[in-house]
């Protein structure tokens, strides 16, 4: 049977981090959950050693965006992979901290599970 891995889902809208982490939870894996880089952070705190790779959007509120929070956990956590999302910027995986991957909102089940799964590799 194969590792269950967990996934920090970082999102301040609630309807798009609940759908993220039922995408994920469907695909078989363990989801912690959080609105904004200040949450996430705290969560790290207690469960970083649990936590294999980090889904967060780019644009929201509190003391940090989503890249920034990519690159506090690249530096505080590097064995957590960073995935990243935007419906308002462009990026490219090179552009991702830690070797990381970027997705465009919209995004669909297939995108999101296949670039955690290829993040984890």
């Amino acid at each position: 049977m194969p590792e269950r891995h967990c996934i920090l889902v970082v999102e301040d809208e609630p309807i798009m981090r609940m759908n993220a982490r039922d995408m994920l939870e469907d695909a078989g894996f363990g989801v912690l959950e959080a609105e904004n880089a200040d949450t996430a952070l705290h969560l790290l705190e207690r469960h970083g050693d649990e936590v294999a790779a980090l889904f967060t959007d780019i644009h929201m509120p509190g003391s940090m965006d989503g890249m920034d929070l990519a690159r506090t956990v690249h530096e505080r956590w590097p064995h957590i992979v960073p995935v990243v999302t935007s419906g308002r910027l462009r990026l490219r995986d090179n552009d991702v901290p830690d070797s990381g991957r970027f997705i465009d909102k919209p995004y669909r089940m297939a995108e999101v599970v296949g670039a955690v799964r290829d993040a984890l590799r």
